[in-house]
């Protein structure tokens, strides 16, 4: 109702609100997957960099005032951004800016946490003069419209509101986790906790936090000092930030839901090999959760200049063939695929057969090789006949194995040099 009555309520304040995402993050739990690329540079989804989901959000929520703050190997984020996300207007205000880590103020060090990266450059967000400051993460994938959020955050006459999903217990032990009471307010945080307290009504499931943070401005910075001048903080939001502004001020909830449908929409934290192998596969499916064909909610990147996918026959029944999967531009295919998802530039040689498998740009599978159940990593040349994902001892030998039998090929791992910065 609020925002029936008020038809431009969100659009002034998406105007009026500078959005920080927080892309540094190193993403350990992907293991080799990072080793040349910050978390937030991840491929993701045949065409795109996870990266590109907060910022599509961004944009398709009218909020057109954005840094991107980075730290660790962060040269092919930047690069992303430079090439995909020059399209704003500077003579309107809009901007997406990439804000490194340089050792600001009087401190000779990186970002110690999450509180740090953005108390380190208070004086840009201060230059920008936002009503409201956005924090979100740069390694998550969903769509959302940041405009409702804000706008109950404005009307509840909330210091910090705290955006979240409802999810199973088991799963929201890796979060932080949040009692709130009947009109939203946040009486207690925990930082992913052995055993998470249910939600009212419900013991099988908890309310978690998404990492999405909307602050007013001044409060914001009121918080962030205090933390520096506390030498007990970790400069965490979850564990510092947020405990500190419930105990002491007011901090809401705005559980993440379908405007029509009240349901619980699409949110992924694919941190770990795992999580980034079933989240990737998911999308071949008829009916994905993660519509990435919706076209009233796009998510925008940048993409090379590529001819299409094609697939060679070899005129005697045997030839180039993909069922139930997804390829991408630039794709040869003179082999079999099955089941999985190509990006761009991905040869797949005579003979060669491909099932349950997440293929990065810029790979090679050899002829007559066969991959299944596996994550190949960018600029891989896998050579003729190579076997992975049937022997499970050799390759732990060779390769990275995840917890459920996912198998990471790497360029490195197969003795190859890396061709280019990833």
């Amino acid at each position: 109702m609020f925002l029936e009555r008020n038809p431009r309520f969100v659009s002034r304040l998406t105007r009026d609100t500078l959005a920080i995402i927080l892309a540094g993050g190193r993403g350990g739990r992907l293991a080799n997957l990072t080793d040349w690329r910050t978390k937030p540079a991840v491929p993701f989804g045949g065409k795109f960099r996870l990266i590109d989901f907060p910022l599509s959000n961004c944009i398709n929520s009218g909020i057109r005032r954005v840094e991107v703050v980075t730290q660790y190997k962060a040269h092919s984020l930047i690069q992303h951004v430079q090439r995909g996300w020059g399209f704003l207007r500077g003579e309107f205000g809009e901007f997406i800016e990439v804000v490194p880590a340089q050792q600001r103020l009087d401190k000779p060090l990186w970002f110690a946490g999450t509180a740090d990266a953005i108390h380190q450059n208070i004086d840009i967000i201060q230059a920008h003069a936002p009503s409201y400051v956005l924090v979100l993460a740069g390694d998550h994938v969903y769509k959302m419209d940041y405009g409702p959020m804000i706008a109950q955050h404005v009307a509840s006459g909330a210091d910090m509101t705290v955006g979240c999903v409802n999810m199973p217990r088991e799963r929201a032990r890796a979060f932080g986790v949040m009692t709130v009471d009947t009109d939203g307010r946040v009486l207690r945080f925990s930082e992913k906790p052995d055993s998470p307290e249910p939600v009212p009504g419900d013991a099988d499931r908890a309310l978690v936090s998404m990492g999405i943070y909307i602050f007013n401005r001044d409060y914001l910075f009121e918080r962030l000092r205090a933390d520096a001048e506390n030498i007990d903080s970790s400069r965490d939001f979850g564990r510092d930030i947020i405990p500190a502004a419930i105990e002491q001020d007011r901090v809401m909830a705005h559980p993440f839901s379908d405007a029509s449908s009240g349901q619980q929409p699409y949110w992924r934290d694919v941190g770990t090999l795992d999580a980034f192998f079933e989240a990737n596969l998911e999308l071949i499916g008829r009916s994905p959760e993660l519509d990435l064909y919706d076209e009233s909610w796009p998510i925008w990147t940048y993409q090379a200049q590529l001819p299409p996918a094609k697939f060679i026959h070899d005129g005697k029944g045997r030839g180039g063939v993909a069922v139930d999967s997804m390829v991408s531009g630039g794709d040869l295919i003179e082999g079999e695929v099955r089941h999985s998802l190509l990006f761009s530039q991905v040869y797949v040689r005579p003979g060669a057969y491909v099932e349950d498998a997440v293929i990065l740009p810029d790979v090679e599978v050899g002829a007559g090789s066969r991959v299944r159940r596996c994550v190949i990593d960018e600029g891989c040349r896998i050579p003729p006949g190579t076997v992975i994902g049937e022997d499970a001892d050799a390759d732990c030998e060779r390769f990275y194995v995840s917890q459920k039998g996912v198998v990471l090929v790497t360029a490195e791992m197969l003795g190859q040099e890396v061709a280019h910065v990833r």
